[in-house]
């Protein structure tokens, strides 16, 4: 018995469709920049940039699932991979925007001058 070759042209469409819609999704908020996401703030930083934040990683996560073949998987496996990479993407975001803000606030309401 051979066993039939099943093609991927569809799944790969569908990853290419979705990836594609989020990021032109990602690029009409940064070309358009509503004004409540620009100037509403959550966390030191505007809700536009934790939106641009949070669609990264579903990008990224879906990219794995994808691509590194982890939807066939057990779940343990997944979460190892994926967890940590996730824990250590948000806490590099955490960290840049909170001291980027203090950093800005120093140079905004301190004593040395702005001069970038």
């Amino acid at each position: 018995m051979e066993h039939a070759h099943e093609s991927n042209t569809k799944r790969i469409w569908i990853v290419f469709g979705l990836l594609s819609v989020i990021t032109t999704v990602e690029v009409a908020l940064g070309i358009i920049k509503p004004d409540f996401l620009f100037r509403g703030h959550f966390l030191s930083t505007s809700i536009l940039n934790w939106i641009f934040i949070i669609l990264t990683l579903v990008k990224a996560y879906y990219i794995m699932w994808a691509f590194m073949h982890l939807e066939g998987e057990k779940a343990s496996l997944r979460w190892s991979v994926v967890a940590p990479l996730i824990f250590l993407i948000l806490y590099l975001c955490f960290i840049v925007l909170v001291e980027g803000d203090y950093i800005y606030e120093v140079y905004k309401n301190g004593h040395l001058e702005w001069i970038f």
